[in-house]
């Protein structure tokens, strides 16, 4: 138990930096809160974290040695990202001045409405789940951390926290963003940070374009 303890530890110590980079999933969470409140944001974030827990899964079952040694399924998953991103990227850019009402209490129930959960989550699954890149980075430190004899059970166990712990993450962004005096901020210019976010997700689009599989 010792042993597996300090793989966790270890795991952390390097997915920590993962969590907190900025990337498609943090802008989108942070667009979710702007755009459509904190409820969708925070299902959005269940969704990025059930989407590393698919892509820990694939991992832990030898899915990303295949893929990572295939050009080819490379390339499928790596232009579906690239797609996704790029659509979100130009709704984003195409979206209009959003006008947010302050509530007199500090609950963020929804800027704009319509966007069911099940579509919020979706969102956060799909923006993360068809970005290839985790499928190397999951394979990298569990192949140089995890050892080849550690149970499949605890493997899982692993993937467990670091999707708990990026759904914490996440949480807390959805939380700051949702609050009172930043909706009032984002009234005043939506616009322009759905052009950034466009310009982002597009920007990030592209440099996933870029990735060779070696």
């Amino acid at each position: 138990m010792h042993a597996y303890l300090i793989e966790l530890i270890s795991l952390m110590a390097i997915f920590s930096f993962a969590i907190v980079s900025p990337g498609a999933d943090l802008a989108m969470v942070m667009r979710q809160a702007l755009v459509h409140g904190r409820r969708q944001a925070i299902i959005t974030s269940f969704g990025i974290g059930s989407a590393l827990m698919f892509h820990v899964s694939y991992t832990i079952l030898g899915l990303g040695l295949i893929i990572s040694q295939s050009v080819y399924l490379f390339n499928i998953v790596k232009w579906l990202g690239v797609a996704y991103l790029v659509y979100i990227g130009v709704k984003a850019l195409k979206a209009g001045r959003t006008e947010i009402a302050v509530p007199a209490d500090t609950q963020a129930d929804g800027a704009k409405k319509g966007q069911s959960a099940l579509k919020a989550f979706t969102l956060g699954f799909a923006a993360n789940a068809l970005n290839p890149k985790p499928v190397f980075f999951f394979l990298s430190i569990f192949s140089t951390v995890v050892g080849a004899h550690t149970p499949m059970a605890i493997k899982f166990g692993y993937g467990l926290v670091m999707a708990t712990c990026l759904i914490i993450w996440f949480v807390g962004v959805s939380t700051f963003m949702t609050t009172p005096r930043m909706r009032a901020a984002f009234s005043r210019a939506s616009k322009w940070i759905d052009r950034t976010s466009g310009v982002v997700f597009i920007a990030l689009g592209i440099k996933l374009a870029t990735e060779k599989a070696a």
